[in-house]
Parts: C-alpha cells; sequence; structure tokens
C-alpha cells in the first residue's frame, strides 16, 4: 500500500523527517499548563519553581505530548491519527530555549507507522519516545 507523506511521496522505514525549532517561551510553557490542567507551581511561578530547587518554570510533559502530536501531524498531514505515544522527559525545557524536534520512521506496515522521535534544547534531550500512526492512504490507492 502506498502511504502518502504530506506533500507527496511513500512514507518507508528509515526515512528521516525534516527538523522543526519551536521557541520555549514563558508564555508557550505557562499557556500548555494550563490547557492542561496542571496547575503545578513550578510550570508558571519562578519563585516557587526556585524554591523547588529549578533555575525557573518548566515545561509540563502534557505539552510536550502536544507538540510531539503536532510535529507528527506537521509532517505527515492532519488526517493522520496518532494511536500510541509513549514518549518520556529529559532534561527540562525551560523559558528562552530553543527545542528541536527530529522524527525517523523505524517501520511501516500497511497504513501504520512507527516513528521515533527525539526533541532537544540547550541543555540536551528534552524527550524521547516513539509514536504509533495510522497514515491517510493515497487517493485511488
Amino acid at each position: 500500500m502506498n502511504v502518502p507523506r504530506e506533500g507527496g511521496g511513500r512514507v518507508e522505514a528509515g526515512d528521516e523527517l525534516p527538523p522543526l525549532e519551536i521557541a520555549v517561551t514563558r508564555t508557550l510553557i505557562v499557556a500548555g499548563a494550563v490547557a492542561s490542567r496542571d496547575y503545578q507551581d513550578v510550570h508558571h511561578d519562578p519563585e516557587a519553581a526556585r524554591r523547588k530547587g529549578s533555575p525557573d518554570i518548566f515545561m509540563n510533559i502534557l505539552t510536550t505530548n502536544g507538540l510531539v502530536g503536532r510535529y507528527l501531524t506537521g509532517c505527515f498531514g492532519p488526517a493522520a491519527v496518532l494511536r500510541k505515544v509513549a514518549i518520556r522527559l529529559g532534561t527540562p525545557n525551560y523559558p528562552g530555549d530553543t527545542m528541536v524536534l527530529r522524527g525517523r520512521v523505524e517501520e511501516v506496515d500497511g497504513d501504520t507507522a512507527v516513528v521515533r522521535v527525539t526533541g532537544d534544547n540547550g541543555v540536551g534531550r528534552h524527550v524521547t519516545g516513539t509514536v504509533t500512526l495510522t497514515l491517510p492512504r493515497e487517493p485511488g490507492a
């Protein structure tokens, strides 16, 4: 079966996805925490974060999860469906940094693809994981 990639072409194991740079702003961190109903003070209150040993507020995992989803639907198109997301956080995303998401297609089986995703910032590796997606079929396939 031909599984198209956004912009054309078949998706195959070994394909490297284009990187996505995301500016990690204070607004992104706070808005992501509020949108995901994560009211932990370390995600919105710099003084509370410092009292708890962090140099500043930092992004929560739900925001990272959403950004990973945004990255993959940007690569494969809005009709791609995320079926399983298994990510793990590493170094925090702090305001003023940039996270660069990268992906590599690990396997393709019919209209299902498994993608290995990483996200790095100025401190190190922020996120690693795998995402299983159902990809849209090529018209007429």
